[in-house]
């Protein structure tokens, strides 16, 4: 499929939360828009360092990340990124890339969301526009007794 880029309103979960419960105004939430790029073939979210200082989001450790070309990196990561795209919404972690300008949407995230991909269009859209639907097990699934 390839690559395309889409819009997302990013915010700071924990404020979000915050302002939900009245503890906070909304206006106070830090919140962020960028240009984003749907990449099939990537699995993180992935955000500009300048996106996560603008959220305020504290580093919550580092993991490490392999690159196209097979090398390994070291890269901070952050936690409660509140996503919103194609009328849907979440809260992820995100790696912090520090020489990026625009976000990376990998699989989680759209798995997540219940989106799918149209090649034809380049968009990303529910899989069902009421709700999400989330994907349990073939038939064969039985929960796991205790």
């Amino acid at each position: 499929m390839g690559r395309f880029a889409v819009r997302l309103e990013l915010a700071n979960n924990l404020e979000m939360s915050a302002a939900l419960l009245g503890d906070r105004p909304m206006s106070d939430v830090h919140t962020a828009s960028v240009e984003g790029w749907v990449d099939t073939g990537a699995a993180h979210l992935v955000l500009p360092k300048t996106v996560v200082d603008q959220l305020e989001l504290p580093t919550a450790g580092q993991t490490k990340a392999r690159l196209a070309d097979g090398s390994v990196i070291e890269r901070d990561y952050v936690k409660q990124v509140w996503v919103s795209m194609s009328d849907r919404d979440g809260v992820f972690s995100a790696i912090v890339e520090p020489n990026r300008e625009d976000a990376l949407i990998g699989a989680i995230v759209l798995e997540m969301l219940d989106l799918y991909v149209d090649p034809v269009t380049g968009q990303c859209l529910p899989r069902d526009p009421e709700h999400m639907l989330a994907e349990l097990g073939g038939p064969q699934f039985e929960p796991v007794p205790r």
